[in-house]
């Protein structure tokens, strides 16, 4: 074999990535330990964090009333949890450095997660750089101590758990990340599909208890004030403020603070998810829209097990991204760190999508450089939007083949697949 041949099977073959997974996570070791080593740490919201974790130890439960430095307590209760935990490491918040540290291993952690979820997808080798290469990731965790890292750390657990078949286990796991920040509502729809498909309507019912057992169990300091606590952790109405968007800063200012732009947005995101589930994510099952939803409301399936099946990792890595990826680009307002949640989907969703590998790494190079403009501008912003669009509308595309089958009356057909052989007749 030449050496070119040698180098594109480097570049290319999954197998590689077993060895070279590890190496890119040593190489991001040393690069989380210069970043805590060399770059100054900014404030933002960690000292808000602390002084309200400091009023919830005093004994306060009503979340209206659980105010830091810049603003009342917004996130459901396991962040509560978490950063009372990291409080008490911490000594009460003062020893920034630790907490730096600490952030560095959750990152690494998530990173190690993550690598897993694409070397089960089998995405190939050549990728795998674009997840360490993130300046603007590195500050969200290690600079910034964001509670969006424990939500990502939940996001990634959630997917490499059902991959591997562990319902159960990866409900936990989302469920966490859900209550620490509520954007993790985006996958639900997704997940759901694929536990209706994966696991039949019974057993997706039991996934769904997991969700809102799990939901009250960590909400369970704050049962007495119940109403204050869900209109705050789970706030849908909250107001945005033009200064700090990240990817509508091209649009004026009028329209972005609109009501009909904000409808817009939400019937956009609506349509998308739409389109998708019935044009993508319940292609597994085999069936018409019609015949689909016929089988949701009876409940069983005949061959249950032959749809389970097709519930391969990359299907589901797919779907979870695309869902997260398609509720970003309808966002009302992006901030910084909302890229925790792109910056580890956009190389997977590119590559799904078809694109030759330098179109990927261009793209996956304009989004970073967005991110990393501040204050945003309308070129940035327009480059934020444009990139996500594209790679939701790659991802529509790249899997266009994904399992394909003919419809003849009532039956239908695979083609080209590995049961191919199956026929199903309502």
């Amino acid at each position: 074999m030449s050496l070119i041949n040698q180098a594109l099977d480097l570049a290319r073959n999954p197998k590689h990535t077993r060895w070279i997974s590890p190496l890119l996570l040593v190489a991001d070791a040393g690069i989380c330990g210069l970043v805590i080593w060399k770059v100054p740490y900014t404030e933002i919201d960690w000292t808000t964090y602390m002084e309200q974790i400091e009023l919830y130890i005093k004994g306060e439960r009503d979340y209206k009333n659980i105010v830091g430095s810049t603003g009342p307590l917004v996130y459901p209760a396991a962040h509560v949890h978490i950063y009372r935990l990291l409080y008490a490491l911490t000594d009460h918040g003062r020893n920034i450095q630790l907490a730096q540290i600490i952030f560095g291993i959750v990152y690494l952690l998530t990173l190690g997660v993550v690598m897993q979820c694409y070397r089960a997808a089998k995405v190939p080798p050549y990728v795998f750089p674009l997840l360490i290469l993130s300046k603007r990731l590195h500050s969200i965790f290690m600079l910034r101590c964001f509670n969006d890292c424990f939500a990502v750390l939940g996001l990634f657990s959630a997917i490499y758990a059902y991959q591997r078949d562990q319902w159960h286990l990866g409900t936990f796991f989302y469920t966490t990340g859900l209550n620490v920040k509520m954007s993790l509502l985006l996958p639900l729809p997704a997940i759901g599909l694929i536990a209706l498909q994966a696991l039949g309507f019974r057993e997706a019912i039991t996934q769904a208890m997991i969700i809102l057992q799990v939901s009250v169990g960590y909400g369970y300091p704050f049962r007495k004030r119940a109403p204050s606590y869900f209109a705050r952790a789970f706030e849908f109405t909250r107001q945005f403020l033009y200064k700090w968007t990240v990817n509508w800063r091209f649009v004026d200012e009028q329209v972005f603070l609109s009501r009909s732009f904000a409808i817009g947005l939400l019937v956009a995101h609506v349509g998308l998810l739409i389109y998708f589930i019935t044009s993508r994510w319940i292609k597994p099952s085999r069936r018409t829209v019609g015949q689909f939803w016929k089988l949701v409301r009876e409940g069983e399936s005949r061959d249950q097990d032959a749809i389970a099946r097709r519930m391969n990792p990359n299907f589901i890595m797919t779907t979870i991204l695309t869902a997260t990826t398609i509720g970003m680009l309808c966002a009302r307002s992006l901030h910084y760190q909302f890229y925790a949640y792109i910056a580890w989907a956009t190389p997977f969703l590119l590559w799904k999508a078809g694109f030759h590998p330098i179109v990927q790494y261009a793209l996956w190079g304009a989004q970073e450089w967005a991110w990393n403009v501040y204050p945003s501008t309308p070129v940035s912003s327009l480059t934020v939007v444009a990139v996500l669009a594209i790679t939701v509308l790659g991802s529509w595309w790249g899997t266009r083949n994904d399992f394909d089958f003919d419809f003849d009356g009532d039956s239908i057909q695979a083609n080209g697949s590995a049961d191919a052989s199956h026929e199903h007749t309502e």
